[in-house]
Protein backbone atom coordinates (compact mmCIF):
# COMPACT_ATOMS: atom_id res chain seq x y z
CA UNK A 1 0.00 0.00 0.00
CA UNK A 2 1.58 3.57 -0.68
CA UNK A 3 0.29 6.25 1.51
CA UNK A 4 0.49 9.84 0.44
CA UNK A 5 1.28 11.43 3.70
CA UNK A 6 1.34 15.15 4.19
CA UNK A 7 3.62 16.61 6.32
CA UNK A 8 3.30 19.88 8.03
CA UNK A 9 3.75 23.36 6.59
CA UNK A 10 5.97 25.05 9.25
CA UNK A 11 4.48 24.07 13.19
CA UNK A 12 5.16 20.11 14.04
CA UNK A 13 2.30 20.00 15.88
CA UNK A 14 -0.11 19.92 12.76
CA UNK A 15 0.57 16.42 11.88
CA UNK A 16 -2.28 14.17 12.13
CA UNK A 17 -2.35 11.03 14.23
CA UNK A 18 -2.99 9.40 11.21
CA UNK A 19 -0.18 10.75 9.35
CA UNK A 20 2.32 9.30 12.61
CA UNK A 21 0.74 6.19 12.45
CA UNK A 22 1.44 5.97 8.39
CA UNK A 23 4.67 6.87 9.07
CA UNK A 24 5.74 4.07 11.90
CA UNK A 25 3.24 1.76 9.92
CA UNK A 26 5.57 2.14 6.15
CA UNK A 27 8.24 0.06 5.18
CA UNK A 28 10.48 2.19 3.77
CA UNK A 29 9.24 6.52 3.60
CA UNK A 30 10.31 8.24 0.05
CA UNK A 31 10.98 11.20 0.39
CA UNK A 32 12.00 14.83 -1.26
CA UNK A 33 14.80 15.58 0.80
CA UNK A 34 15.78 12.74 3.62
CA UNK A 35 18.12 15.27 5.45
CA UNK A 36 14.69 17.57 5.93
CA UNK A 37 12.34 14.58 6.68
CA UNK A 38 14.85 12.94 8.74
CA UNK A 39 14.47 16.04 11.40
CA UNK A 40 10.47 15.26 11.19
CA UNK A 41 11.15 11.79 11.80
CA UNK A 42 13.38 11.86 14.85
CA UNK A 43 11.04 14.16 16.34
CA UNK A 44 8.22 11.83 16.47
CA UNK A 45 10.67 8.96 17.28
CA UNK A 46 10.29 7.14 14.39
CA UNK A 47 13.11 5.27 12.52
CA UNK A 48 12.31 4.07 9.27
CA UNK A 49 15.22 3.34 6.46
CA UNK A 50 14.86 6.28 3.82
CA UNK A 51 14.58 6.12 0.15
CA UNK A 52 14.93 9.55 -2.21
CA UNK A 53 12.11 11.09 -4.32
CA UNK A 54 12.62 13.74 -5.90
CA UNK A 55 12.18 16.01 -8.97
CA UNK A 56 15.43 14.66 -10.11
CA UNK A 57 14.95 11.21 -10.08
CA UNK A 58 10.97 10.79 -10.28
CA UNK A 59 11.20 9.10 -12.71
CA UNK A 60 13.74 6.13 -12.43
CA UNK A 61 12.33 6.04 -8.21
CA UNK A 62 8.68 5.88 -9.31
CA UNK A 63 9.51 2.77 -11.41
CA UNK A 64 12.08 1.34 -8.37
CA UNK A 65 8.73 2.12 -6.10
CA UNK A 66 5.83 0.21 -8.09
CA UNK A 67 8.06 -2.63 -8.15
CA UNK A 68 8.03 -2.77 -4.28
CA UNK A 69 4.32 -1.99 -3.87
CA UNK A 70 3.46 -4.75 -6.13
CA UNK A 71 5.67 -6.74 -3.73
CA UNK A 72 3.03 -6.24 -0.65
CA UNK A 73 5.28 -3.41 0.92
CA UNK A 74 3.87 -0.66 2.50
CA UNK A 75 5.07 2.88 1.36
CA UNK A 76 4.80 6.49 2.61
CA UNK A 77 5.46 9.12 0.33
CA UNK A 78 6.34 12.50 1.67
CA UNK A 79 7.68 15.75 1.31
CA UNK A 80 9.99 18.68 2.60
CA UNK A 81 6.30 20.59 3.61
CA UNK A 82 2.24 19.90 2.84
CA UNK A 83 0.98 17.39 0.41
CA UNK A 84 3.01 15.06 -2.68
CA UNK A 85 1.96 15.92 -5.73
CA UNK A 86 0.71 19.42 -4.91
CA UNK A 87 3.56 21.65 -6.81
CA UNK A 88 6.06 18.50 -5.04
CA UNK A 89 6.88 15.86 -6.43
CA UNK A 90 4.12 12.33 -6.17
CA UNK A 91 1.80 12.86 -9.41
CA UNK A 92 4.03 10.30 -11.05
CA UNK A 93 4.03 7.38 -8.80
CA UNK A 94 0.38 8.26 -8.20
CA UNK A 95 -0.80 7.94 -11.70
CA UNK A 96 1.45 4.65 -12.13
CA UNK A 97 -0.15 2.98 -9.28
CA UNK A 98 -3.75 3.99 -11.00
CA UNK A 99 -2.19 2.72 -14.19
CA UNK A 100 -1.20 -0.64 -12.29
CA UNK A 101 -3.90 -0.81 -9.75
CA UNK A 102 -2.34 -0.47 -6.83
CA UNK A 103 -3.77 0.54 -3.72
CA UNK A 104 -2.85 3.61 -2.11
CA UNK A 105 -4.33 6.01 -0.11
CA UNK A 106 -4.33 10.32 0.81
CA UNK A 107 -3.54 10.80 4.16
CA UNK A 108 -4.13 14.72 4.33
CA UNK A 109 -3.05 17.60 6.38
CA UNK A 110 -2.22 21.27 6.80
CA UNK A 111 -2.54 23.17 3.29
CA UNK A 112 -0.39 26.54 3.38
CA UNK A 113 -3.02 26.96 -0.02
CA UNK A 114 -5.85 27.14 2.27
CA UNK A 115 -4.24 28.45 5.20
CA UNK A 116 -3.45 31.48 2.91
CA UNK A 117 -7.02 32.19 1.59
CA UNK A 118 -8.70 31.78 4.41
CA UNK A 119 -6.19 34.20 6.61
CA UNK A 120 -6.44 36.71 3.32
CA UNK A 121 -9.88 37.36 4.92
CA UNK A 122 -10.63 37.49 0.53
CA UNK A 123 -13.91 34.97 -0.42
CA UNK A 124 -13.48 32.00 -0.41
CA UNK A 125 -16.70 30.66 -2.32
CA UNK A 126 -14.25 29.71 -5.58
CA UNK A 127 -10.56 30.17 -6.14
CA UNK A 128 -7.70 29.63 -8.58
CA UNK A 129 -4.36 28.06 -7.56
CA UNK A 130 -1.88 28.82 -10.11
CA UNK A 131 1.51 27.19 -8.28
CA UNK A 132 4.91 28.94 -8.40
CA UNK A 133 4.60 31.79 -10.42
CA UNK A 134 6.91 31.93 -13.62
CA UNK A 135 10.18 33.09 -12.93
CA UNK A 136 10.30 34.82 -16.71
CA UNK A 137 9.12 38.62 -16.34
CA UNK A 138 7.18 37.88 -20.00
CA UNK A 139 5.21 35.18 -18.50
CA UNK A 140 4.66 36.02 -14.71
CA UNK A 141 3.32 39.73 -16.10
CA UNK A 142 0.84 37.35 -17.92
CA UNK A 143 -0.37 35.57 -15.47
CA UNK A 144 -0.56 38.47 -13.29
CA UNK A 145 -2.79 40.00 -15.73
CA UNK A 146 -4.86 37.06 -15.73
CA UNK A 147 -5.33 37.27 -12.20
CA UNK A 148 -6.16 40.47 -12.32
CA UNK A 149 -9.24 39.84 -14.97
CA UNK A 150 -10.13 36.92 -12.91
CA UNK A 151 -13.49 36.58 -10.80
CA UNK A 152 -12.77 34.48 -7.99
CA UNK A 153 -9.65 34.94 -5.31
CA UNK A 154 -6.06 33.92 -7.44
CA UNK A 155 -3.47 32.03 -5.13
CA UNK A 156 0.17 31.45 -6.28
CA UNK A 157 3.47 30.55 -4.25
CA UNK A 158 5.89 33.21 -4.55
CA UNK A 159 9.74 33.46 -3.77
CA UNK A 160 10.85 35.78 -1.25
CA UNK A 161 14.04 36.69 -3.62
CA UNK A 162 10.63 37.94 -6.60
CA UNK A 163 8.29 39.27 -4.22
CA UNK A 164 9.10 43.06 -4.80
CA UNK A 165 8.90 42.52 -8.60
CA UNK A 166 5.79 40.77 -8.40
CA UNK A 167 4.42 43.42 -6.60
CA UNK A 168 5.63 46.12 -9.01
CA UNK A 169 4.16 44.08 -11.94
CA UNK A 170 0.59 43.89 -9.81
CA UNK A 171 0.87 48.09 -9.62
CA UNK A 172 0.94 48.14 -13.19
CA UNK A 173 -1.93 45.22 -13.58
CA UNK A 174 -4.45 45.85 -10.85
CA UNK A 175 -2.95 48.68 -9.26
CA UNK A 176 -6.51 49.16 -6.68
CA UNK A 177 -7.01 45.38 -6.10
CA UNK A 178 -6.47 44.15 -2.48
CA UNK A 179 -3.76 41.64 -2.01
CA UNK A 180 -2.42 39.24 0.78
CA UNK A 181 0.85 38.31 1.16
CA UNK A 182 1.01 35.26 3.53
CA UNK A 183 4.01 34.62 5.39
CA UNK A 184 6.04 32.03 7.20
CA UNK A 185 2.49 29.65 7.82
CA UNK A 186 2.00 28.72 11.10
CA UNK A 187 5.49 29.47 12.06
CA UNK A 188 6.74 32.08 15.06
CA UNK A 189 6.89 34.73 12.59
CA UNK A 190 3.49 34.14 11.11
CA UNK A 191 2.59 37.09 8.46
CA UNK A 192 -0.99 38.41 7.06
CA UNK A 193 -0.04 41.55 5.18
CA UNK A 194 -2.87 43.14 3.09
CA UNK A 195 -3.65 46.36 1.41
CA UNK A 196 -2.90 47.25 -2.63
CA UNK A 197 0.52 46.39 -4.34
CA UNK A 198 1.72 49.68 -4.10
CA UNK A 199 1.36 49.91 0.21
CA UNK A 200 2.84 46.13 -0.22
CA UNK A 201 5.56 47.06 -2.78
CA UNK A 202 6.47 50.47 0.19
CA UNK A 203 6.33 47.67 3.20
CA UNK A 204 8.83 44.73 1.68
CA UNK A 205 11.07 47.42 -0.31
CA UNK A 206 11.72 48.62 3.43
CA UNK A 207 11.78 45.48 5.42
CA UNK A 208 12.64 42.84 2.81
CA UNK A 209 10.57 39.81 3.20
CA UNK A 210 12.01 36.09 4.31
CA UNK A 211 10.62 32.29 4.45
CA UNK A 212 7.59 30.93 2.46
CA UNK A 213 5.38 33.10 0.45
CA UNK A 214 1.92 32.48 -0.38
CA UNK A 215 -0.02 35.39 -2.86
CA UNK A 216 -3.71 35.75 -2.72
CA UNK A 217 -5.50 38.22 -4.83
CA UNK A 218 -9.30 39.13 -4.31
CA UNK A 219 -11.43 38.64 -7.01
CA UNK A 220 -12.67 41.49 -9.27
Amino acid sequence: MLYVVATPIGNLGDITLRAVEALKSADVIAAEDTRHSGLLLKHFEIKKPFISYHEHNEATRTLQLVERLARGENIALITDAGTPGLSDPGLRLIRECIKRELPFTIVPGASSILAALIGSGFSTEKFFFGGFLPVKPGQRERELQAAGEREETSIFFESPYRLTKTLAVCIDVMPERQLCVARELTKKFEEFRRGVASELLAHYQAHPPKGEIVLVISGS
